[in-house]
């Protein structure tokens, strides 16, 4: 591929989980990735590392997807990567992805940590994406992430699974709104997953993994490269007609 025709996807939240499987499933597709990371800026150039190992380019930006006011900035610096490194003005993919869990009952969530998800998971996937929107190719995709706890609940996730919910209606109307541009708008809600997500209480308590697996219809609990992959497989050409769905990764979870 020449820099032209290559596909850059942005992934944010990138340096581990799901955002890095992401990742690394895009850049074994051909795509060059620029990745987001909080604080941990050493995990992130390790997956760059892992992503040029494998003959992509990769870039990673320092984000919090939480303070909106610095996203203008960060459109700034995306914008330079891309023309110091791509010779391009835009790019493909946007892969919103970064997020935090929260476990905590409906009686006794507070204000603060709402006001957190919202910032995060709600707000920060709005204006993000709002503020990149002149950087995104036209027939370009938009991934958004849910969950599975916004079709099915469990005590604990209101406030994490309502934001959630509030990304599948967003997602709908993004699809909407931007099809006049050609750019897909699909969500991505992935079951309970091994990861280090909500304190890696699925990965790390055999109790908790083991009672997952039993009312999941494949039989176990989800691994990073299943969303990840799923993701990637969603931004492929053959998927160019799907827009405005809620795609759930659970291997059938709840059923």
């Amino acid at each position: 591929m020449t820099e032209s025709t290559t596909r850059i996807a942005l992934v944010t939240g990138a340096s581990r989980g799901l955002g890095r499987s992401t990742a690394l499933k895009l850049a074994e597709q051909g795509v060059d990735v620029i990745l987001t990371y909080k604080g941990s800026e050493s995990e992130a150039h390790a997956v760059v590392r892992q992503i040029e190992a494998l003959g992509r380019r990769a870039v990673a930006l320092q984000l919090d997807v939480a303070d909106s006011r610095s996203f203008a900035a960060f459109a700034e610096r995306v914008k330079t990567v891309l023309a110091n490194t791509w010779h391009r003005e835009r790019f493909d993919h946007l892969v919103n992805n970064a997020g935090i869990g929260l476990h905590a009952s409906f009686a006794e969530t507070t204000e603060e940590q709402f006001d957190q998800l919202t910032n995060v998971h709600l707000k920060g996937t709005f204006f993000l994406t709002q503020k990149l929107l002149p950087l995104i190719e036209d027939g370009g995709r938009i991934v958004n992430t849910s969950t599975g706890l916004a079709r099915f609940t469990f005590p604990g996730y209101a406030a994490y699974a309502a934001m959630k919910g509030g990304i599948e209606v967003l997602t709908r109307y993004m699809a909407k709104e931007l099809g006049s541009r050609g750019i897909t708008v699909n969500t991505i809600a992935p079951g309970a997953i091994e990861t280090d997500f909500g304190g890696g209480v699925v990965r790390d308590n055999p109790q908790a993994n083991a009672q997952i697996a039993g009312v999941t219809a494949l039989g176990r609990v989800g691994l990073p490269d299943d969303v990840g992959g799923a993701v990637a497989a969603l931004l492929s050409d053959g998927n160019r007609w799907i827009t405005g769905q809620r795609i759930e990764v659970s291997g059938g979870m709840m059923l």
